[in-house]
């Protein structure tokens, strides 16, 4: 999101959904700022990607701005093994978009400012047309479980608070009603549910309260409202990720912050490489496989219908490091419209 102060948006009457359906379930910063003096909006997408804006205070183009080092996050996580992709709202997919088109800018996609995904300003780099994609690509991926593990997701200008736009002409409005209408696809999909997280994050603000909005969604999180003033900027978010994925050196300013894992807890954490790899339904029942199992630990399922609330509905003692679970009707808690998650005894 774009362009508007914490103050601006907490409690604002322009965004009932962000106030009344998503913070009540979240988890959120109260001390989350703007970088000190970093303006305009290409600086600070590149500070979230490597930790600097190197050297760039302007919103032009990669033509003028691209960067050859491989000191960023995406490389990072490419060269671990971990997949990456970005969603860029009024992209046509057909090639790497390096300049404006329709209500999409490049200045707001950090990612074709890097000579290693673009294959320096090359519209047709193969590595870079498979990883910026459009965000209408996003809602098929989901469906079918096929998303990257870290998504970068970029509303359009009208979408994102940034502009007034015919006909709602208010830029909070705009933008909590594209919440609404996307948020909960993600919040009901088996990538969320599989102990992943939705951050909610804006770029800078030019107001006298620099703090800018953080909203952490997560079956990880510690949600139900609670929120911190811990000081926290794009320097923690980045942190936030390499730790996440276990990607090193951390990156530019990423070594003098202050991760966000106050915001979650840390007890539900599953082991590295615990997930549910295929979801199966055989008859009346649910079989789920999972991997990356420790064996010398009991394998609990959890469900909960808000995700907020979870209880153990199962219990498997593993004697392989991939296994299955069934979820049936007779199962001790919810099944159909249900939210699982799996964790193992001592973490």
């Amino acid at each position: 999101m774009e362009n508007e102060s914490w103050s601006e948006i907490k409690v604002s009457t322009s965004a009932p959904y962000l106030n009344d359906t998503l913070l009540p379930m979240a988890s959120y910063c109260e001390g989350y700022y703007g970088v000190p003096g970093l303006h305009p909006s290409l600086p600070n997408y590149l500070w979230l990607e490597a930790g600097t804006n190197f050297g760039i205070l302007a919103d032009d183009d990669p033509a003028q701005d691209h960067q050859n080092t491989t000191n960023h996050l995406v490389t990072l996580l490419n060269n671990a093994g971990v997949s990456w992709k970005t969603y860029q709202e009024d992209i046509s997919g057909a090639c790497i978009p390096l300049t404006g088109t329709n209500l999409y800018v490049p200045r707001h996609n950090p990612f074709v400012y890097f000579d290693d995904v673009t294959d320096t300003n090359n519209p047709n780099g193969a590595y870079g047309f498979a990883h910026i994609r459009p965000y209408s690509e996003f809602a098929m991926d989901l469906a079918s479980n096929t998303v990257a593990r870290y998504n970068f997701i970029t509303p359009n200008l009208c979408d994102d608070m940034h502009n007034a736009c015919y006909p709602v002409n208010d830029p909070i409005l705009q933008g909590d009603n594209w919440l609404a209408r996307e948020v909960p696809m993600i919040l009901n999909s088996q990538a969320y549910a599989n102990g992943g997280a939705l951050f909610i994050a804006w770029d800078e603000c030019d107001s006298a309260d620099t703090r800018i909005g953080m909203i952490v969604l997560s079956p990880l999180a510690r949600g139900h409202g609670y929120s911190n003033t811990i000081y926290y900027t794009h320097s923690s978010t980045l942190r936030t990720m390499q730790e996440i994925f276990n990607v090193t050196p951390l990156l530019g300013d990423a070594t003098n912050a202050t991760d966000l894992s106050d915001l979650f807890i840390a007890t539900n954490l599953p082991p590295a490489g615990l997930r549910i790899s295929d979801v199966t339904m055989l008859g009346g029942a649910c079989q789920l496989r999972l991997t990356g199992v420790n064996t010398n630990a009991a394998v609990i399922l959890l469900a909960s219908r808000d995700l907020k609330d979870w209880w153990a509905v199962s219990t498997n003692a593993p004697t392989q490091t991939t296994c299955t679970m069934m979820v049936t009707n007779t199962t001790g808690g919810p099944w159909t419209g249900a939210f699982y998650r799996i964790r193992q005894d001592g973490g």
